[in-house]
């Protein structure tokens, strides 16, 4: 594993950055590295993951549903890699998001389309077995 800190990351802007911290490490297995002014700083070896909150007065403006309310008019998605996509889904399902059912090979990997609990929408992948 290379040391030193990750050489990608990305922020998630929050109404509850608590709860979607919370989640991208159960479902991801990203460590809790730091917290400072109520940015979380998730991570690994391969990437940081922001947490920031979104200002009160802005947040104020918006409605979390339950469930979230699939947000995917986004230019960007973000994909990580986890262990097993069961998993995934049976962890994510537990804390207010969504793995989806739909899979698709890759190359070297499995992946679908998940949601946040927010309704923010990425992708996980599975390395896939190797014969």
């Amino acid at each position: 594993m290379r040391s030193g800190p990750a050489r990608a990351g990305l922020f998630i802007y929050a109404v509850d950055a608590e709860r979607i911290a919370d989640f991208y490490v159960a479902v991801t297995g990203l460590a809790r590295m730091a917290v400072s002014n109520g940015l979380i700083v998730l991570g690994s070896a391969d990437i940081q993951l922001l947490v920031h909150p979104i200002p009160a007065m802005i947040a104020r403006e918006i409605t979390i549903t339950t469930p979230p309310e699939r947000r995917e008019e986004a230019a960007l998605k973000f994909f990580l890699t986890v262990p097993n996509l069961s998993v995934a889904r049976a962890t994510a399902a537990t804390l207010g998001g969504a793995v989806y059912e739909e899979n698709w090979p890759g190359p070297g990997f499995i992946v679908c389309n998940a949601m946040d609990p927010e309704g923010n929408v990425f992708q996980l992948r599975e390395p896939a077995a190797t014969a």
